[in-house]
């Protein structure tokens, strides 16, 4: 069945969008969309306005650090997500926060910020009884019992917590019954769908075994300052837990082999990267190999990131991989990967060959991307010119005394993507007009203000969060696109959208998870340029064969794809 399914999809692959494949893989990338800007304004370019605190979102991370002894999940920041948490149809924040990992120190909960429909946010008391305040790392979300409503997982230092969600933004804790209230130091997390049966599993990243008992003393010069992973020599075992179609979940960790390979994790992505119909998952290793697992159709997976060449950077070494992102970069069909890492090591982009990743990183002209320490990492358009943007989170993780104000702190940085293939840098630069510098963390993207744009929530770790609203003059039109399973309206995560716009076919995947410990909006985003109108859109919906068409649609719509309302091609 793997098999016939697999040669059903390449099929669709090969015949249906060949000529657009060709034109992309021998690198002619012609195309009548329109640069945004010219080489010689994007110096001049200021694409996004920090408004934060005016929209009401005033956030301020805490990491628990006191001028004692530094323990590292202090250094380590948290996540947050973009989502529609009441089902009003606009992007509601949700934020993690840390805290302290003290237990005399008067706990801080997560916040929950709902949206007014214009970009402007009011807190909710008690996160609608998300407000967790365990020493909070990274949400993810998903409907995990198909009633249409979006539930959340939150990842901490200590027990994981699952929220049901009511349909109105109220959340009750449904961990204990629910089976996933991983004890350890977990990180990343993702809701996927890796048996195709219809609903959510759950996979859960752990970072160390690690306990304030055996927190270790390291030194620049004679300060204390954070340790890194590998002086414990204690990776963890990362956690899958699959659900049993009623919101409850089995921990299938050791029956599907995910524990035959461990690493220190942080981020992960789902996708389907060998192209057969099932979803796999890579995840960023700090300082350990990267993972990458495929999936036999079966609910196992093996580890194949040695054998597919993504494993090690292109120096063959480990790098602290920090945080992920996938897209289809060259828009030939398939996913490419991009892994960000510590100051001194380059990005890792793995371009996708069907059957191996092939180290692209100088390629698209990230050959000299490692001034800073990366974290938070997304690709989307947010110029909308047809072209996938970079944007990275930066933030160090060592420095000669944790006491000394701001010394962990770096601007984050946009790069534009270009009809080369290449990566170009916007100045000023992050493509803010005054230069923001803290040291950032957790990434989430979504249009918050419903205007078309891609707009950016950043958490800095002991600092105010990042709204970013996208305010580029020069931006060209867009159309997006939800895609909700047929029997509950669940986003269908996983599904790979394309659309025409003019001589050029535009390939998109709803993929919420990736970055750093974030959550993004489930939405294909297309940029247009200057076209008013996206055509034959086609959608591959996950664990199918056949493709769907629905037809033209024009600019400045949010149009939900429903699975069997099409015309079947």
């Amino acid at each position: 069945m793997k098999l016939e399914m697999q040669s059903a999809i390449l099929r669709f692959i090969d015949v249906t969008f060949t000529s657009w494949a060709i034109l992309l893989i021998v690198g002619c990338g012609n195309s009548d969309l329109t640069e945004t800007n010219t080489v010689e304004d994007e110096t001049l370019a200021v694409w996004f306005s920090e408004e934060a605190a005016i929209r009401g979102l005033a956030f301020q991370h805490e990491s628990g650090f006191d001028g004692r002894q530094p323990y590292l999940p202090e250094i380590t920041g948290s996540g947050a997500a973009l989502l529609d948490v009441d089902g009003d149809g606009d992007l509601d924040a949700y934020i993690v926060q840390s805290g302290s990992l003290h237990d005399d120190v008067e706990k801080v909960g997560n916040a929950l910020y709902l949206n007014d429909g214009f970009g402007r946010f009011v807190e909710v008391p008690g996160a609608g009884g998300a407000g967790d305040t365990g020493y909070g790392m990274g949400v993810s979300a998903g409907d995990i019992d198909n009633d249409g409503d979006i539930d959340l997982y939150v990842t901490n230092v200590g027990p994981n917590v699952l929220f049901a969600n009511d349909g109105s933004g109220k959340f009750t804790d449904i961990t204990e019954q629910s089976g996933v209230g991983d004890p350890g130091w977990s990180t990343g997390s993702a809701f996927l769908d890796i048996d195709n049966d219809d609903d959510l599993d759950l996979v859960v990243l752990n970072y160390i075994s690690w306990s304030m008992a055996t927190e270790l003393k390291c030194y620049v010069g004679n300060a204390l300052t954070y340790c890194p992973p590998a002086n414990y020599n204690a990776p963890a075992i990362d956690r899958l837990f699959r659900n049993n179609g009623t919101g409850q979940f089995d921990d299938i960790t050791e029956q599907s082999r995910f524990d035959t390979s461990f690493g220190n994790g942080f981020g992960i992505v789902g996708a389907d990267f060998n192209v057969d119909g099932y979803v796999d998952m890579f995840i960023a290793n700090d300082m350990m190999n990267d993972q990458l697992w495929i999936n036999d159709g079966n609910a196992g997976f093996d580890d194949n990131a040695m054998l597919w060449g993504s494993a090690l950077g292109e120096h063959g070494i480990a790098n602290a991989g920090m945080g992920v992102a996938a897209g289809d970069i060259d828009d030939d069909s398939d996913i490419d990967v991009m892994v960000v890492n510590l100051e001194g090591q380059t990005d890792s982009f793995f371009r996708n060959e069907r059957s191996y990743f092939r180290d692209a990183t100088a390629e698209i002209g990230l050959g000299l991307s490692g001034r800073y320490t990366r974290f938070g990492v997304v690709l989307t358009d947010f110029d909308n010119d047809g072209q996938l943007d970079l944007y990275e989170a930066n933030g160090k993780v060592s420095a000669p005394s944790p006491t000394a104000g701001n010394i962990f702190d770096e601007p984050n940085v946009l790069l534009r993507g270009t009809n080369s293939g290449q990566f170009k840098e916007i100045r000023p630069i992050g493509g803010v007009g005054s230069q923001l510098e803290h040291t950032s963390r957790g990434l989430a993207v979504g249009d918050v203000d419903g205007d078309g744009g891609m707009d950016i929530l950043v958490v800095n770790r002991d600092g105010p969060a990042y709204l970013l609203i996208n305010n580029l003059a020069s931006r060209g039109n867009a159309a997006r696109f939800k895609a909700l399973t047929a029997a509950d309206g669940r986003d269908a995560y996983g599904t790979m959208i394309s659309g025409r716009v003019g001589e050029k076919r535009l390939y998109r995947r709803i993929q919420p998870d990736g970055s750093y410990l974030s959550y993004s909006e489930p939405i294909a985003h297309f940029g247009l340029g200057t076209h008013k109108r996206i055509v034959d859109v086609q959608v591959l919906w996950p664990g199918s064969s056949q493709v769907e068409a629905f037809g033209d649609f024009e600019e400045g719509q949010v149009i939900s794809l429903v699975r069997g309302s099409g015309r079947i091609n």
